[in-house]
């Protein structure tokens, strides 16, 4: 299927359907797909981000993956206070891009629009560069700040990783790339190969772990992921925001596109994502079927094991510090790339 075909079938879904949302003052595209051509090919793997704008300040849980029309579909809802101001959606390196371009699909109030005129021309200016690539070193700061040790090893893990990853966001950013979440190593090794920094690459892999680990051992994981993913669906009931990532439709994306990386020779890129899937299976599993969670919990303490090095809370608490303490390491490079970046104006 083509982005343009993906994109037309998502703006008939959010006319069918998403205004009927309570609250609903419009939608826009968000994620891989934003300022991609028409005529490019959407793998199998990917998804398209729509959000759905709501005036709830607290709104309820996304809807999630929807396949419509041949695409799969990724539904999100968000607070309009989160767009209200074009200043801190300018800064917030996880909005800022949807409105770099017109990604605007329906716009009753205008409000869309406005925001995505007064953001767009200022995009690309330093000091709002360096705010969002700030607000991306904050959020893996803050994060990792909250790791609970007395919390179940899958949640400690899921609570390291995920702020750790954030690590690769912050290069990403200077380079005005969009900060992807599942593809994020890949995305980044290809910005740091760009900017001639390389070796940088290698220090992200070993902050996750994953610098030396081989296909073989990927590839093992990658079947104890199908396993344990096709186990977790049927049984999955507590809504949590990411149970939209553990359906059928969401396999593609969740085991088919970590096989795929494998089979590219990215294993070492696939091994954020098998983690991240794991663990939420086993936050699932946990609430809804805890003999099923008791008795997949050791192939998953292998797989963290084997692939990222962490075989205990001990473990995460010094990897925790390592990442803090790279932290200065990454913003020099950062500032090197925005320094480098031809992209980026004075304004």
């Amino acid at each position: 299927m083509r982005v343009g075909s993906a994109r037309a079938g998502a703006a008939r879904w959010v006319a069918a359907h998403a205004r009927r949302t309570p609250g609903y003052r419009g939608a826009y595209f968000s994620g891989s797909t934003v300022g991609r051509p028409d005529d490019a090919e959407l793998a199998p793997s990917s998804d398209v981000d729509v959000m759905i704008v709501t005036e709830e300040d607290d709104p309820p849980l996304k809807p999630g993956k929807i396949r419509y029309e041949g695409a799969l579909l990724e539904i999100s809802l968000v607070p309009w206070a989160e767009l209200r101001d074009p200043e801190t959606v300018l800064t917030s390196y996880h909005l800022a891009g949807s409105f770099r371009t017109d990604t605007v699909i329906d716009d009753p109030t205008g409000a869309l629009r406005a925001l995505h005129a007064a953001v767009a021309p200022r995009f690309a200016g330093r000091d709002a560069v360096r705010g969002r690539c700030l607000d991306a070193r904050h959020r893996v700061e803050s994060r990792l700040a909250t790791l609970d040790t007395g919390a179940p090893f899958h949640e400690q893990v899921t609570a390291w990783m995920f702020p750790t990853g954030v690590t690769t966001h912050v290069p990403l950013v200077a380079a005005l790339r969009n900060p992807t979440v599942r593809l994020r190593y890949l995305a980044a090794r290809d910005v740091l190969d760009a900017y001639g920094q390389p070796e940088l690459y290698r220090e992200l892999l070993e902050l996750l772990g994953c610098a030396d680990v081989s296909p073989g051992v990927v590839r093992r994981h990658v079947g104890e992921l199908t396993r344990t993913f096709d186990a977790t669906v049927p049984v999955a009931r507590t809504p949590f925001f990411f149970s939209s990532d553990l359906t059928a439709q969401a396999r593609p994306i969740a085991v088919d596109g970590s096989r795929e990386l494998l089979e590219r020779g990215e294993h070492r890129e696939a091994v954020f994502w098998i983690i991240a899937t794991l663990a939420r299976c086993h936050t699932a599993l946990a609430a809804d079927a805890p003999a099923l969670h008791a008795a997949r919990l050791p192939a998953f303490r292998e797989a963290v094991a084997d692939l990222t090095g962490i075989a205990s809370p001990g473990d995460l608490t010094v990897r925790r510090a390592e990442v803090l303490r790279f932290l200065p390491r990454l913003w020099a490079a950062t500032e090197s790339v925005m320094a480098a970046n031809p992209e980026i104006t004075t304004g």
